[in-house]
């Protein structure tokens, strides 16, 4: 079968196309000829071993899939030979077929497309556990987002929404904020690029709270990091909930006493982690994203889709920060 392998660390440019052997079904696994594969931030860390994350090589990077099931492993119960289902992987999906354990995988229903439902899990996934388990979102509350016309971002404008909240998407150009705002954003603040000097950093908390009004952001989904994390944390209500969601930016070092003075707590988000110590309430928000999904709360927007051979060209474009929606690679 043919696969998308990274034999080496570095950027999208090391990665090579070859033919290997295809897998087969272990215990407790379900064998998947993989029709789509999202693109997401941990693609471009992982190929450079800067993710937590790191496979042995060669490994293809990839982590969230939607395919048909081609073979059961032993043990492997809910499933049949021909379904449709997404699951996410951690790494290994740019290839043809892949063999994930049946607990990570879902059933996409036929009405949803193998495009969009690869990029549910981990977008969506994540959006929906920084909002309601770590930042106890509630009706009527106020959520900054920043990045927010990434995939991340877009699925977090949009859930932010259906819980009832005010959200306004911080965003680097005015085009992107024209896609936050479609998604549902009420406000934009379009930002510079990084690094800030103080005068520029102060400028920016003065622009977000201008964008927020007097109560300041009750919850701040942080998916950019680096210089742009100290103004938005400015920017919080009192007891508000910063969200670390991600740093493509860099990783920030923001002044505590800040912390100190809002009252505010700082919330790791690791979907991933939570994903695997608490399946349960992991297969719960999913079943409700597919019910937001089925009543047209939220949609996965797939802006771009790649051969497979472009897998590299679609990982590269994250890495600029020049995507906006979710990028796929089909099969």
């Amino acid at each position: 079968m043919r696969a998308l392998l990274s034999e080496a660390p570095g950027g999208p440019e090391t990665l090579v196309f070859r033919d290997i052997d295809p897998p087969v079904a272990g215990l407790g696994q379900l064998l998947i000829d993989v029709k789509a594969c999202a693109i997401n931030f941990p693609d471009v860390l992982i190929i450079e071993d800067k993710y937590q994350l790191k496979p042995p090589r060669p490994f293809a990077p990839g982590s969230e899939i939607a395919g048909v099931v081609s073979a059961l492993g032993e043990g492997v119960s809910g499933f049949a030979v021909g379904d449709r289902v997404i699951a996410a992987t951690g790494f290994g999906g740019l290839v043809e077929t892949v063999a994930v354990a049946s607990a990570s995988a879902y059933a996409l229903p036929a009405r949803f497309s193998f495009e969009q439902g690869a990029a549910l899990l981990m977008t969506y996934g994540t959006a929906i556990h920084a909002l309601l388990d770590r930042g106890r979102m509630s009706d009527g509350e106020t959520v900054l987002i920043l990045g927010a016309a990434g995939g991340v971002g877009i699925a977090a404008i949009e859930l932010a929404k259906a819980f009832g909240g005010r959200v306004v998407a911080g965003v680097s150009s005015e085009a992107k904020g024209e896609i936050a705002r479609e998604a549902g954003a009420d406000d934009v603040v379009v930002y510079p690029r990084a690094p800030f000097d103080k005068d520029a950093s102060k400028a920016l908390a003065g622009a977000f709270k201008d964008a927020l009004g007097p109560h300041g952001a009750d919850i701040v989904f942080d998916i950019v990091g680096g210089d742009y994390c100290e103004p938005a944390l400015r920017s919080m209500a009192w007891q508000g909930r910063y969200l670390v969601v991600g740093f493509p930016a860099g990783i920030p070092a923001p002044p505590l006493n800040l912390a100190l003075l809002k009252g505010c707590d700082i919330c790791g988000v690791f979907w991933g982690a939570f994903a695997a110590r608490d399946p349960k309430a992991n297969a719960a928000h999913i079943a409700r994203l597919f019910d937001l999904w089925a009543k047209g709360k939220i949609s996965p927007r797939v802006t771009e889709t790649y051969a497979l051979e472009q897998g590299g060209d679609a990982i590269a474009k994250l890495a600029s920060r020049q995507a906006v929606g979710k990028l796929v690679v089909t099969m």
